[in-house]
C-alpha cells in the first residue's frame, strides 16, 4: 500500500512564508499526481494545488486554486516522491489544516487515492 507523510506547516504572520513538504511511499508503482487541500475551521476541504507525472521524466503539469495563484508553488523532487508546496506572502484566510494527497498505482496494479493526516498553517494578522 501507500503512505503519506507530511511536515512543515507551523504559525507565521501575514505577509510571510512558510513550506510544506509531503513524500509518498510504499509498494508504488507509479504516481500520477499528488497535491495539496486544505480545511479552514467549519468549512468544507477545498483544492490548492497539484502537480501531476511524479517520479518521471515528462514535464509535471500545475494546476492551482485561483485563491493562492502566484502566492504558492508547488514543485517535485522525483527521486524522493516528494512535493514541496511553496507559500508566499500569506494572509489569514489562508489559515488551515492542510492535507497531501496521493493518487499512485501500487506494484499489484491497484490505484490509491491516499490522504496525509494533516498539518496546521495559522497565519496571524
Amino acid at each position: 500500500h501507500v503512505q503519506v507523510v507530511e511536515s512543515g506547516g507551523g504559525l507565521v504572520q501575514a505577509g510571510g512564508s512558510l513550506r510544506l513538504s509531503c513524500a509518498a511511499s510504499g509498494s508504488i508503482s507509479s504516481i500520477n499526481t499528488m497535491g495539496w487541500y486544505r480545511q479552514a475551521p467549519g468549512k468544507q476541504r477545498e483544492f490548492v494545488a497539484e502537480i501531476t507525472a511524479i517520479g518521471s521524466i515528462a514535464i509535471g503539469r500545475t494546476n492551482y486554486a485561483d485563491s493562492v495563484k502566484g502566492r504558492f508553488t508547488i514543485s517535485r523532487h522525483n527521486a524522493k516522491n516528494t512535493v514541496i508546496l511553496q507559500m508566499n506572502d500569506l494572509k489569514p484566510e489562508d489559515t488551515a489544516v492542510y492535507y497531501c494527497n496521493v493518487n499512485a498505482k501500487t506494484v499489484l496494479g491497484v490505484r490509491n487515492d491516499v490522504w496525509g493526516q494533516g498539518t496546521q498553517v495559522t497565519v496571524s494578522s
